[in-house]
């Protein structure tokens, strides 16, 4: 499309910016563009392609710079305070607990919103400011568009993201259902006044009572937040109880806060608490292979996924995650990730320092595991099944999914890739698998690969089935036809006491070939069965390929201080051809707890290092720039391509905003103010930017607004509130701030500009005038379909065919009011854009 100026045609003078005497610009000039000299002689469409790129890459910078405003904003909310509370004795030492000061309601509507939404509010302060305060288009069609993307797209995202059959649902209902109304009546009160009580005119009164609808939106939400209970809680231990989620009289159980949950992971200066790191310490035992930098790895990564989030954590890492910058979240590798999945596959894993002892499940579900962790065949062996045990309950039918993962052999190449169902009925006990090995006919090392075990997600059933303790097995490929050796692996064991069971591997060397066993017992020493442990004897059958079998001595934890014991365990009798090797002994020593050990030393340094390496802000400059200059914010290993490409593309906005106050100094609030002014200055080049662009193609600002500033500014909580959605037990963080967000940008991304310009035209002596027209269509569009959207959410809260559930449920009812309302939104875009342009 060639410009007007370029063909030489003569515009009218109010609405051209002049280069010079001879070349003139069909767009108007904005605040601060355009910068270049003859620019209106360039080529249209090369100036447009230039501006839309201009425009998504500075919407990228002001997606980073809001990073470093909400880092602030996380380092200003997450103040404490100390709570004491008496310990009942008359000489004891109170307890001591450490709450926030900020009520997550409050900061979720004050700051928070303000760091999810201050790009559109200041762009409407700004145009405002600019237009030498009058109204235009952009700032307040921003607005609109923005609520209606939130509201619609984002909460249709949300609902159909959560996997089949799970839910989520809003737990401060109350705070979502104030919000949900403040968020329509914004809007109806656009139109009020725009187009009832002054049309036209917004008067001095009218800016003034919308902008202090926001305070009231924050105390009726805060008072909703508190159950609509009024007055300071008085300083009583039951109070107190209650303030701190403790209403049974101790911490834990379903009423447990995030404090407890805090409590338990770390020490009061920030570190890993010992005890619970030993719980979790348990569970990683059934993974031998592991390594202490994994194990480190995997409880930073269950120590993060075990802490409450706030929106403004995901809206960080979204951002993280397009910008190639540090993640907030440990970058698993795929095997580390496959053992993840693992401990996490049942819902009834607890969080650490709340292992459940196996036999408090086996009446009540179905345990399946396999029958060996490993397994070893030769090469040649073509098809070879492999057992999968299912004991605990009995009475119900077990769906449960196999799939092979690479290690040093390959699918394709070594073995034939896993992916089946197996199914077990009423009182089946065991299954078989088949496995192919390819015959390359060249020599190689052993190799080996993994088989895992998952639950099938299928509704409700899933509750009543869990993993045992050997879900993923090794099978090694070799060459070897003997029945083979077996013996212990070492000749002495350390357990703790409150291990709950001493797992005792038997190794099956030098052949796997025939199903063999061998008889075992224990022997009392220092340590006494059934005190100190629960010994006894029995037959460890491995059948033919299985090279290691578990032995499993349940530990008696008194409770005691007392000194180490010992048992031993010994093997005798092999058959099937079987031998015993050297070490037909072993002695197992139960440690008392209060000892410390190296291994756990190492690994709570290590899972403190990794923990204080996620976090969402920065205390020191040095750490800002560091962070800044590399990918991945230093993390090269677990940095992919794809952060790379961004890291470049985005390592001016880094450096530049590094040099932002980091939100260590001064609680914060210097940080808050810096990268609030230079969120300002990028969004008055966005409305600029914006709004050239949208001359060029010829599409009005009212339109360019609801689409493409829109979404630029709001794709980053998309991203957020689609992991939120996936990531949280409760949809508040998902979509509960939604409705929050959208009333806090009408009450002061438009009652603050409006109430400035109400006064300047006062003591000017006119009128403050807004184009009711296009406004109040877009607002009038918006309300019908905000109010049918979150009809269609209350309805999936009460209607047990959608779940009830706000997110989630089942899988055709869930996408049936995703995509509608998606289609909302799209009526919404389309009825606002014909009107804009006249056809309506």
């Amino acid at each position: 499309m060639a410009s007007p100026a370029a063909e030489g045609m003569i515009t009218d003078n109010s609405s051209v910016w002049e280069y010079s005497g001879r070349y003139n610009d069909i767009c108007p000039r904005g605040l601060l563009l355009p910068i270049i000299p003859f620019e209106g002689t360039w080529n249209s469409t090369f100036r447009a392609i230039l501006y839309c790129c201009g425009l998504i890459y500075c919407f990228m910078g002001v997606a980073i710079v809001a990073d470093v405003f909400m880092g602030s904003i996380e380092k200003i909310t997450s103040k404490t305070k100390k709570i004491y509370l008496s310990a009942g004795g008359k000489d004891s030492e109170p307890d001591i607990f450490e709450i926030k000061i900020w009520n997550d309601t409050v900061a979720n509507l004050t700051l928070m919103a303000l760091g999810s939404s201050a790009p559109e509010i200041l762009l409407s302060c700004i145009e405002i400011i600019g237009n030498n305060f009058e109204s235009g288009d952009l700032g307040p069609g921003t607005i609109v568009g923005s609520a209606a993307f939130n509201l619609l797209v984002i909460c249709a995202v949300c609902i159909m993201a959560i996997p089949n059959g799970e839910i989520r649902t809003v737990r401060l209902f109350n705070v979502f259902l104030v919000t949900s109304v403040f968020s329509l009546f914004a809007y109806l009160w656009l139109l009020v006044i725009l187009n009832l009580i002054s049309p036209g005119v917004v008067e001095t009164w009218e800016a003034v009572l919308t902008f202090l609808f926001f305070p009231i939106l924050v105390l009726i939400a805060w008072w909703a937040d508190r159950g609509w209970k009024c007055g300071k809680r008085t300083p009583t231990v039951a109070d107190q109880q209650i303030e701190l989620g403790m209403e049974n009289g101790s911490p834990g159980g379903e009423c447990e806060t995030m404090l407890e949950k805090q409590k338990k992971l770390f020490t009061a200066d920030g570190d890993v608490d010992k005890t619970a790191l030993i719980e979790f310490y348990k569970e990683l035992r059934k993974f031998p292979h592991l390594n202490d930098t994994d194990a480190a790895i995997l409880a930073a990564t269950k120590l993060i996924d075990s802490q409450p989030h706030s929106r403004l954590w995901y809206r960080i890492g979204a951002v993280r995650n397009i910008s190639g910058s540090r993640k907030v979240h440990p970058v698993l590798s795929e095997k580390l990730r496959m053992v993840y999945d693992t401990i996490n596959q049942s819902p009834d894993v607890p969080d650490i320092g709340q292992v459940p002892p196996i036999t408090d499940q086996v009446s009540q579900k179905a345990i399946v595991e396999f029958h060996a962790a490993s397994y070893a065949v030769p090469e040649n062996i073509g098809k070879f099944n492999v057992t999968i045990v299912r004991h605990g309950r009995l009475d119900n039918t077990v769906r449960i999914r196999v799939e092979s993962f690479d290690g040093t052999a390959k699918a394709g190449s070594d073995y034939v890739q896993i992916n089946e169902q197996i199914v077990f009925g009423p009182y089946s006990k065991e299954r078989e698998l088949t496995v192919k090995i390819i015959d390359d006919n060249q020599w190689e090392p052993d190799e080996e690969f993994f088989l895992r075990l998952s639950i099938i997600d299928d509704g409700y059933d899933r509750r009543d089935i869990v993993l045992g303790r050997l879900p993923i097995m090794e099978i090694i490929i070799l060459n070897d036809d003997e029945p083979g050796v077996l013996s212990f692996r070492k000749r002495g064991l350390l357990v703790k006491e409150s291990c709950q069971f001493a797992c005792i591997d038997v190794e099956r060397t030098n052949g796997a070939d025939g199903d063999i066993s061998i008889n075992w017992r224990t022997i009392d020493g220092s340590a006494k069965s059934p005190k100190d442990y629960q010994g006894g004897e029995g037959t460890l059958v491995f059948k033919h390929g299985e090279t290691l079998r578990t032995i499993e001595i349940p530990i008696v934890d008194d409770l005691k201080a007392e000194r180490d014991e010992c048992f031993e365990i010994e093997l005798a009798n092999p058959e099937g051809g079987a031998k015993l090797g050297r070490i037909a002994k072993m002695a197992v020593t139960i440690s008392n707890d209060d000892d410390f050990n190296s291994v756990l030393q190492r690994m709570m340094v290590m899972t403190t290092h990794n923990i204080k390496s996620m976090q969402v802000h920065h205390e020191t400059w040095k750490t800002q720039i560091e962070a800044a200059l590399t990918v991945n914010g230093g993390d090269v290993e677990n940095a992919t391509p794809l952060d790379y490409v961004m890291h470049f593309m985005t390592f001016g906005w880094k450096i530049i905003f590094a040099l932002i106050p980091p939100p260590g100094y001064c609680g914060g609030w210097l940080c808050f103010v810096s990268s609030l002014v230079v969120i300002g200055i990028l969004t008055a080049i966005v409305g600029d930017l914006a709004s050239i662009f949208g001359c060029l193609i010829n599409l009005k600002d009212a339109v360019t607004a609801i689409t493409f500033v829109a979404l630029g500014t709001s794709l980053p909580d998309l991203f957020a509130s689609k992991t939120a959605a996936t990531s949280e037990k409760y949809a508040d963080n998902a979509v509960g701030n939604v409705t929050g967000s959208n009333s806090v940008n009408v009450f002061l991304g438009l009652g603050l500009p409006w109430l400035l310009a109400a006064i300047v035209h006062d003591i000017k002596g006119d009128e403050f005038r807004v184009k009711a027209g296009d406004l109040g269509f877009s607002v009038g569009v918006y309300s019908a379909v905000a109010f049918t959207g979150l009809g269609v959410i209350m309805l999936r809260r009460f209607l047990s065919v959608f779940g009830k559930a706000e997110l989630g449920g089942p899988t055709v009812p869930k996408y049936i009011s995703g995509v509608f309302l998606i289609c909302l939104w799209f009526l919404y875009i389309i009825l606002s854009s014909l009107q804009a342009y006249g056809h309506i």
